[in-house]
């Protein structure tokens, strides 16, 4: 799945630098000009790496490092004027992985941030964890989230999102869930399948309310990203 980048700049011509830089090699990038801008895009687009820069109006970089922190691990990425020491220590010390000065080389950026991302999904590798929007799902953990929050579901209700997460584009066929939701191969009814959906949306409804889509006569799939 591709990665998500969210880059924080109050100057629009540097965020369109860095935009095309990142979107050539095959980045999703999101963009915000402050500090709460960009606060509100890492809790609804559930990003995969931030680029952030420290002087910002309305909320300081190293400020919202800080509040990032006490709720996420994406990697952060300072992309900052400001050359003195003690900004670079402040910043790493503060829950930043990374920092560069500008002016700076979009190669170098990219270089950083496909490092950045490798690190990650060799850390999570284990949890082969699955992605929409704010939708993470941990195969092996068998656990939920919509954005902080964690949701209670049954091995079949996980089984069954799992299988909607991996095929996110596709229409899944009652039949076909079915048989990826029930791995010893038993036989069940559509009334069954239906069953489960209803309650996994019952679940999703209070933060993804849209998660998943009825494609009548046919199946299911995966809705807007929440």
């Amino acid at each position: 799945m591709t990665a998500r980048i969210l880059v924080t700049d109050d100057d629009d011509h540097l965020r369109e630098v860095v935009r095309y830089a990142l979107a050539r090699e095959g980045f999703e990038v999101i963009e915000a000009s402050d500090g709460e801008q960009a606060q509100a895009r890492i809790e609804h687009d559930a990003p995969d790496l931030v680029v952030l820069d420290i002087s910002m109006p309305r909320l300081d970089g190293l400020t919202l490092c800080r509040r990032i922190r006490e709720h996420h691990d994406v990697p952060i990425l300072f992309l900052s004027s400001r050359t003195d020491e003690v900004d670079r220590v402040l910043g790493l010390e503060l829950g930043g992985d990374d920092y560069m000065t500008k002016p700076f080389s979009t190669r170098e950026l990219v270089a950083r941030v496909k490092a950045r991302l490798r690190g990650r999904r060799v850390a999570a590798a284990p949890d082969d964890e699955l992605r929409w929007g704010r939708l993470r799902l941990s195969t092996q953990r068998h656990r939920v989230w919509v954005g902080e929050h964690e949701l209670s579901l049954t091995a079949t209700e996980h089984r069954m999102l799992a299988a909607l997460m991996r095929h996110p584009q596709r229409v899944l066929e009652r039949e076909q869930l079915a048989a990826l939701a029930y791995p010893d191969g038993r036989s069940v009814s559509e009334r069954t399948v239906d069953s489960h959906v209803r309650r996994i949306r019952a679940k999703l409804r209070p933060h993804a309310p849209e998660a998943i889509e009825t494609v009548h006569g046919v199946g299911f799939r995966l809705g807007a990203p929440p």
